[in-house]
Formats: C-alpha cells, sequence, structure tokens
C-alpha cells in the first residue's frame, strides 16, 4: 500500500543528473517518514513570454511545456524505483524556482534539493535558488551533496543558539529514521564577548572555558536523547572553525545538520557564515533547518 500520509516531501527538479539524485534521496526520506513525495518543477518561461508549446508543424511532445512535463514524468519513474511504497505526484508549476519552492515549503515536512542543477532559470544550484530556499524555508531543506551513504553518523552542528537547538532536534528524529548514531559537534576558536561593548579579560582560564562548553554541549543534547533512547549518542568539542570542523566530519557522515543562523556576529544575516559555508564544501548532504 502506498503511504499518502500527511505533509509532503517536496524535491525540486530541472532534468539534471543532480536533482534526479535528490528525487532518489528525498522517496527515501518520504519513505522513512511514512509521508507522500511530491515532484515540482518550476516553469519559468511563461513570465518570460516565451513560447511555450509546440510551433507549427513540430513534432508531437515538441515544446518547453512537454519538456517541463517529461522532466516530472522521469523523476516520478526514479521515485517509484527508489521507494515503491511511497505515493507521488507531479506537478508543473509557472514561476521562477525560488518563489515556487517558498511556496511548496508553507506545507511540506522537507524540501529536497540537488546542489546543481542547469544553470540559468532553471537551475538548482548552489548558489541564488539552493541559498534562497535555504535561508527562507519555512521547513528543513535537505541540499544532497556527495555521494549519499547508509553508513556513518548524523552529525549535527551545536552552539547553544534557538536555531542550533531545532537543528539537534531533526537531528535526533533523523538519526532514529535511519538507525544511525548522532555526533554532537561543538567547534570554538576563543572565547567571544557576551554583548556588544563586551571586553575578554587579558588572562582566560582556557581550560575552564573549555570544561563549560563541554558541559553545555552535553545539556544541548540531553534531553533529545531521552526523547529517542534508541539513538547512540557522541559529543565532541573541538577547538577550531566551526565550518571547517563541520566539512571535515561531513567526509564520513550520512548527513550533517546545522541551524541556518547561528550567535555569532552575523546572526541577523538570513543564512549565517558557518551554514553558507558548508552548504558549499560538505562531502554529505546536507540539513539546514531556520528557527521559525
Amino acid at each position: 500500500m502506498a503511504i499518502n500520509t500527511g505533509a509532503p516531501v517536496v524535491v525540486g527538479v530541472d532534468g539534471s543528473a543532480a536533482a534526479l539524485d535528490a528525487v532518489r534521496v528525498a522517496a527515501r526520506e518520504a519513505a522513512q517518514r511514512q509521508r507522500p513525495l511530491r515532484v515540482v518543477h518550476a516553469f519559468i518561461w511563461p513570465l518570460t513570454r516565451v513560447p511555450v508549446d509546440p510551433a507549427p508543424g513540430a513534432p508531437a511532445g515538441a515544446g518547453l511545456r512537454n519538456q517541463a512535463e517529461r522532466y516530472v514524468a522521469e523523476a516520478i519513474a526514479e521515485a517509484g524505483k527508489a521507494a515503491p511504497e511511497v505515493a507521488v505526484t507531479g506537478v508543473v508549476v509557472d514561476g521562477a524556482a525560488t518563489p515556487v519552492l517558498l511556496d511548496e515549503s508553507r506545507d511540506a515536512a522537507l524540501v529536497v534539493l540537488g546542489h546543481r542543477g542547469l544553470g540559468g532559470f532553471a537551475g538548482l544550484l548552489i548558489g541564488s535558488v539552493t541559498v534562497q530556499v535555504s535561508a527562507r524555508a519555512l521547513c528543513p531543506v535537505l541540499v544532497v551533496r556527495g555521494a549519499p551513504r547508509a553508513d556513518g553518523p548524523v552529525v549535527v552542528g551545536v552552539d547553544g543558539s534557538a536555531n542550533s537547538t531545532e537543528a539537534v532536534a531533526f537531528a535526533f528524529e533523523e538519526a532514529s529514521h535511519r538507525g544511525a548514531p548522532l555526533l554532537a559537534v561543538q567547534a570554538w576558536l576563543y572565547p567571544s564577548p557576551v554583548g556588544p561593548g563586551d571586553i575578554l579579560p587579558l588572562v582566560y582560564d582556557l581550560d575552564a572555558y573549555a570544561a563549560e562548553e563541554e558541559r553545555a554541549l552535553a545539556e544541548s543534547v540531553a534531553g533529545f536523547a531521552e526523547r529517542y533512547p534508541d539513538v547512540p549518542v557522541r559529543h565532541r568539542l573541538v577547538r577550531g572553525s566551526p565550518a571547517r570542523v563541520l566539512v571535515d566530519e561531513s567526509k564520513a557522515a550520512q548527513l550533517v545538520v546545522v541551524g541556518a543562523r547561528g550567535r555569532g556576529p552575523l546572526s541577523g544575516l538570513l543564512l549565517g557564515s558557518v551554514s553558507h559555508a558548508v552548504l558549499h564544501h560538505a562531502h554529505s548532504p546536507l540539513a539546514i533547518v531556520r528557527h521559525g
């Protein structure tokens, strides 16, 4: 019996190989979550007043709209191979990729994108569309990078922010679905001032600071560990650049999870510097969770 309950997993397609990789991952995500899959192609051409129907005398199936329908049909077929138990629907929506996908995120459990597309208006690429959707979507966004793997932990970046807490919650849920261990990672370069105008003391006990950060890291996952007793949990406090640490951890991970924004001086940006860097350089699929 096909799975068809609750908010769907939405995957954006554009006819590229990367989009089909995303479809396969999205189908498996839908199966794990016991949700339907919705395949979406954003069809920009009507907005540019380009003719989309076949020209007179053209072969059957010609024209941009027919091509868009083929993209969706191919994706639906690929999803059926990856997860035949999942109910799959597909749609061609007139509009540019970013607003179409953001609108889809209102009713989605998860949006899945390929890391690189065809480029131009149709591209789901690491760049404008993926960054904007990751930063502004109303649900978590999974960007398919690297070679999906069934082994390795789910890695989550922790920094104590509200965004980080939601990322930890999502990471535990994913680890439980996947039957995978969870690795909670917190990276630090040096103690930072608490607020504007604060000045660090000239002498700072780094051992005491590290011990305090270790306690905070353990506390940030403790409640979720009780909620998901089936998930083995490890903590790792690393002195180094958070982005570099998470990119390095992604080499052995089956998924990396980050919040869209952190607690640093650039936390007001829609997509923080760490999540932006990991989005561009991770070796594994990346989930970006936006607070609120």
